[in-house]
């Protein structure tokens, strides 16, 4: 298939700059069969039967936004240079990889001052990306990146607006666990406590997983041919109790529902010789049409970026035709697209 077949035309006025409140009065299209139905999240109990399972990600965004200063005596006395930091993963030599804004203005071997607590040397430049090595580690680490960071808002949004304090609250679901992400499972932000609790009378059942999302996830699509697209790889791991679980929803009739494209990609990783199993490592599964899902069999997902490797994902769910109705009634309703934009819960029909 060819990249034009996932363009669309998108208003500027309906990207999402801010989430709604609370989370769960977002809007929710249910596409359910051949029919689509506007409802809100929090109606979600309306269209979950006792049995069904979410499949939730667990990872936890860490506030990986850093600007800095890097100092440097020169002929005309000591100068300074304003330089912004993006971390992507940590590296097992105990360096993080990080994009960095102006590369130019720093040297191998020189200092970034992020805070009174928080600085970091440049090691290496390798394929664009920087090493950087901080001066702490463990707890100490987290706590002066959890003071000095920022939250890494999508490109869209930190176009339009830097973020702040509400968004470290904002970005990040109600259930963040396992800190490695730089990109939240936007699709779980709809979710808050009485929610979760209203699903779990109505007899749905949950499982948690965990997929570190990147900076990669943003990528463009830069092939005309899909086929021909590299995808990027992210760290996950599904659990022996969440897979048993899995198995067991399927066994008894329930449906599994990943609430996002991350909790989808990685169980269907986990289960690419059929049946899901326990699984950790890097996955750089695509999705796209023609894929055979051997786990899924509905999901919870926001509204994605034009010619983007997710609206593939979907289509390979729904079908392509499918997936471009669904998306004109959206655009033509005028939901919110994006990270902190309105959700859609996709029920392919038998």
């Amino acid at each position: 298939m060819k990249l034009s077949d996932f363009d669309f035309d998108l208003p500027e006025n309906l990207i999402a700059v801010r989430p709604a409140e609370p989370r769960s009065a977002a809007r929710l299209l249910v596409a359910d069969g051949d029919g689509l139905h506007d409802s809100i999240v929090h109606e979600l109990t309306d269209w979950l039967r006792p049995g069904d399972r979410l499949v939730l990600n667990d990872t936890r965004v860490i506030p990986a936004r850093l600007a800095g200063l890097r100092h440097r005596d020169s002929a005309q006395g000591a100068v300074s240079a304003r330089i912004e930091a993006t971390l992507l993963e940590p590296q097992a030599d105990g360096t993080w990889a990080a994009l960095i804004k102006p590369l130019k203005k720093i040297r191998i071997g020189e200092e970034i001052i992020f805070s009174e607590c928080l600085s970091a040397a440049l090691e290496a430049v390798e394929y664009g990306q920087a090493r950087l090595r901080f001066n702490l580690s463990g707890d100490d680490f987290d706590t002066a990146l959890n003071d000095a960071g920022a939250m890494p808002l999508p490109p869209y949004i930190a176009a339009k607006r830097p973020a702040d304090a509400k968004d470290l609250e904002d970005y990040q679901t109600v259930w963040a666990k396992n800190k490695g992400a730089v990109a939240a499972p936007t699709a779980s932000l709809h979710f808050d406590q009485p929610l979760l609790d209203a699903l779990a009378d109505r007899g749905v059942s949950f499982s948690y997983v965990t997929l570190h999302v990147g900076a990669g996830t943003f990528l463009p699509v830069k092939v005309d041919d899909i086929s021909d697209h590299k995808m990027h790889s992210e760290w996950g791991r599904v659990s022996q109790t969440a897979a048993d679980e899995i198995t067991a929803t399927r066994a008894a009739g329930g449906r599994v529902i990943p609430v996002g494209t991350t909790a989808l990609r990685l169980i269907e990783t986990a289960a690419r010789d059929g049946a899901i199993t326990a699984w950790e490592g890097d996955t750089d599964i695509f999705i796209t049409p023609g894929f055979r899902f051997n786990v899924t069999d509905a999901l919870m997902t926001n509204f994605h970026l034009p010619k983007s490797t997710l609206m593939m994902l979907v289509a390979a769910l729904v079908g392509h035709d499918r997936l471009r109705a669904i998306y004109d009634h959206a655009v033509a309703q005028e939901y919110r697209f994006f990270s902190y934009g309105d959700a859609s819960l996709l029920i392919p029909g038998a």
